[in-house]
This record gives structure tokens, C-alpha cells and sequence, in this order.
């Protein structure tokens, strides 16, 4: 089953002066060309939800699908995640598989993919979502598209469930725990300076 993915890219960082999360570097990378990299091995084609940014500002590769979020838009990653939706209906063969990612995880395991596509095909399961620590990621999970498809719809009449934690929950979503490893939680997010400053000390370790 092919399988496609996609990174939530609209946050600005307001804790970080306004800058546009996915232009952050972190060991002289990008936030984005992070991310990408371990997803692209593994899934096709990558598409990204921009929000409200410019997708100009974003400097996309030419083969990463800007997505817009869904119209009228709720905001936050749900529009995100309904946006590809969207994408994906309009194409002559959808993806079965959506994986999805934070654009703010820059140490996403080099495992990430395959653990997670085991976990939903073994146990035939709606819905994953990754952990580590105790602690669930909702931005980071994969989802069957054929139990989604309605998400649009649900938003537009209001029925949808009002967070990714809700959804997940609602699709009984399994937890793929990842141990740190001695290198930290895979997942670690950027959220303000410390966390950068945290990630970035990280890069020069590992």
C-alpha cells in the first residue's frame, strides 16, 4: 500500500521572535530539510501544510506539494492534516497511508517510518501514533485514508473531533513507543528558545 507524508509546517515561532519554524536550523539544517530527510526514504510524494505562511517562504523542493489548509480553515494542524486530505481525494490513485510529522522534530528516529507502518498493517489498526517517555505525539502518527476521508466533511458540519489527540483517541490509535535511546526523546519539539538551544547542544553530541 503506498504510502505518502506529511509535515505540519504553518507554525510561526512566537516564542522565538516570529520566525517561521520551518527555517530554523539546528545543527546547520533546516527544520524542514530535517524532516524530509526521514521521511523521503520511506514515503512519496511528501506534502506540506503551510497554514497561513507563504509557501514561497518556505523554499519547497520541487517535488514537495505545498498544501493549503482546509477551507474554511479551523487552524492548527486538523486543518493541516484535512487540507491533504483533500489532496488526496483529488488524485486518480490516493495514497492508503498518510504518515505525518511536526516540522519542529528534528531527531525523528531513523526508524520512524517502518515501526510505525508495522505497527498499523500488523494489527490492522485505523490509526498509530508515536510516544516515547510516557508521552504521545499526535502531529506524529500514520493514519489509513480511507478511515479520515470524511474529515473535511465532518469539519465543514461541525462534527469532527476539535484536536488530533481527539481524532486519534477516536480511532482507538495504538501507541509505538520509542525508548530515548541515551539520546534524548526522538520526538523533542521546538517550542521556545530553550528547547532550541537544548536540540541545537544536542546536535554537536550525537
Amino acid at each position: 500500500m503506498r504510502m505518502a507524508a506529511l509535515i505540519y509546517a504553518g507554525g510561526r515561532g512566537t516564542r522565538l521572535g516570529g520566525a517561521i519554524k520551518a527555517n530554523i536550523e539546528v545543527g546547520g539544517q533546516r527544520l524542514l530539510e530535517r524532516v524530509r530527510a526521514a521521511l523521503t526514504p520511506h514515503a512519496s510524494p511528501l506534502l506540506v501544510a503551510h497554514g497561513a505562511i507563504d509557501p514561497a517562504a518556505l523554499g519547497l523542493l520541487p517535488d514537495e506539494i505545498a498544501v493549503p489548509d482546509f477551507d474554511p480553515p479551523e487552524g492548527g494542524p486538523l486543518a493541516g492534516l484535512a487540507g491533504a486530505l483533500l489532496w488526496c481525494a483529488a488524485q486518480p490513485e490516493p495514497p492508503g497511508l498518510l504518515l505525518t510529522a511536526a516540522v519542529d522534530t528534528p531527531y525523528l528516529p531513523d526508524d520512524y517510518a517502518p515501526r510505525m507502518r508495522d505497527a498499523l498493517e500488523i494489527g490492522g489498526a485505523a490509526a498509530a501514533v508515536a510516544a516515547s517517555a510516557g508521552q504521545t505525539y499526535p502531529t506524529n502518527a500514520l493514519f489509513r485514508v480511507t478511515a479520515i476521508v470524511d474529515l473535511p466533511r465532518r469539519m465543514h458540519d461541525g462534527t469532527a473531533p476539535k484536536s488530533l489527540h481527539r481524532l486519534l483517541s477516536d480511532l482507538d490509535a495504538p501507541r509505538v513507543d520509542w525508548p530515548d535511546r541515551g539520546r534524548g526523546d526522538p520526538f523533542a519539539n521546538v517550542n521556545g528558545p530553550a528547547d532550541l538551544a537544548a536540540l541545537e547542544a544536542r546536535s554537536r553530541s550525537v
